[in-house]
């Protein structure tokens, strides 16, 4: 998500020293091609993500955590002593 983010601040920037509303002198010099190179390696990271169950992996793990973490709650809730790991 950061390299989305880093695509779109440079897509902005470079839109708003064409327009001539700012100027910064890096952004003014820079080729349009790295803001579209940007994009593209978004793309290439979410195919790569998503194709190697990165994505889904993580998800997963988020999953199990709130999961473990309303046990947790409800045993407490109830009195119950928490359980080990093993």
């Amino acid at each position: 998500m950061w390299l989305l983010s880093v695509a779109v601040v440079l897509a902005v920037l470079k839109a708003l020293v064409h327009n001539e509303m700012l100027e910064i002198a890096w952004v003014a010099n820079m080729s349009w091609w790295w803001v579209i190179g940007m994009f593209g390696l978004t793309a290439a990271w979410w195919a790569y993500a998503d194709a190697s169950g990165l994505t889904r992996r993580k998800a997963m793990e988020r999953a199990d955590e709130r999961k473990a973490e309303r046990q947790r709650k409800s045993r407490e809730a109830l009195g119950m002593k928490p359980t080990r790991r093993k």
